[in-house]
């Protein structure tokens, strides 16, 4: 089998090694790996055609998405599927989706001006994010007016959402085929010990909270960042391919489920095996009753 990996390299400085762990790992295997950067490089339009049995978008760069976009038009698997990884890219997009699904997300604004958030200051303290941003870049928490004045030069849509302070370190929550693991991490992140954070046993709440992220979008690989405040959840993002740091045998656990999407590439089925079947019983019939009940219920959390 032939795996392409869009990816975006990174700088000697920053430590990464999960990736190149699960490239050996498939190689090992016997897949036939090739690493793309699609911002290193010049695509000729007219000559693209999917190469791979399967192709994994693991960049977040906007060319790479786009080339991932344009490999779906041209009908190759790309994983996780081009239009969830877009829409999962646009937080104002993804947010609408996870309120629609019931999903506790703090109270969402978005704008083209940003003096028009004034009026909702009132009610308390934005943080103020990219609408197509990750890894916290251009992230800060608007306190008055004087604070969105200085945001006005931010290219693109503003998307605010209501602040709220956590309680302690922030929750990551990651999903690798249908298996949850949580990581408490500190934010902003200082360290690569911060970024492997300490694992943690997902309670009731979180782990239904996680399911109904994972349904609301059709996929069973994703990370979603949640804060407690005041005792209750709030999912804050939610990103198609996160960095899984703090996952024990992360590498082994994503080069297994790569593998396996490429070989149902290879056999013409859907790369996604199913989502719900694996997770779905952990919650039994809180599920059932209707995930959206369950997570917006606001009960505490022990974690």
């Amino acid at each position: 089998m032939k795996i392409g990996f869009l990816m975006r390299r990174h700088p000697p400085t920053r430590r990464s090694p999960i990736m190149p762990e699960v490239v050996s790992i498939l190689a090992e295997w016997g897949a036939e790996i090739e690493l793309l950067y699609p911002d290193e490089e010049i695509v000729d339009l007219g000559r693209l055609r999917p190469r791979h049995d399967l192709y994994v978008l693991r960049s977040n760069s906007e060319l790479a998405l786009s080339l991932a976009g344009a490999l779906h038009a041209g009908g190759a698997a790309v994983l996780n599927p081009y239009p969830v990884a877009a829409m999962l890219r646009n937080k104002i997009i993804s947010t609408q989706v996870l309120l629609a699904a019931g999903v506790p997300v703090p109270e969402t604004f978005v704008t083209g001006e940003p003096e028009s958030l004034a009026a909702v200051l009132d009610n308390g303290p934005l943080v103020v994010k990219p609408h197509t941003g990750s890894d916290g870049v251009g992230v800060r928490v608007v306190w008055d007016t004087d604070d969105l004045i200085a945001c006005a030069g931010q290219p693109g849509p503003m998307f605010a959402m209501r602040y709220h302070p956590g309680d302690g370190r922030d929750r990551k929550i990651y999903c690798i085929g249908g298996q949850l693991f949580g990581v408490k991490r500190t934010w902003p992140v200082r360290s690569y010990d911060d970024k492997l954070g300490d694992s943690f046993t997902l309670d009731h709440e979180l782990r239904a909270i996680a399911i109904a992220c994972g349904e609301a979008f059709g996929i069973d690989l994703f990370g979603v960042d949640i804060i407690i405040s005041d005792g209750r959840p709030w999912v804050v993002d939610m990103s198609s391919f996160p960095g899984f740091k703090g996952v024990p045998n992360a590498a082994l656990r994503l080069a297994d489920y790569i593998y396996a999407a490429a070989a149902r590439a290879v056999a013409g089925e859907p790369v996604l095996a199913g989502v719900g079947a694996a997770v779905g019983a952990a919650v039994g019939a809180a599920v059932g009753a209707g995930v959206g009940a369950v997570v917006g219920a606001g009960a505490g959390v022990g974690a």
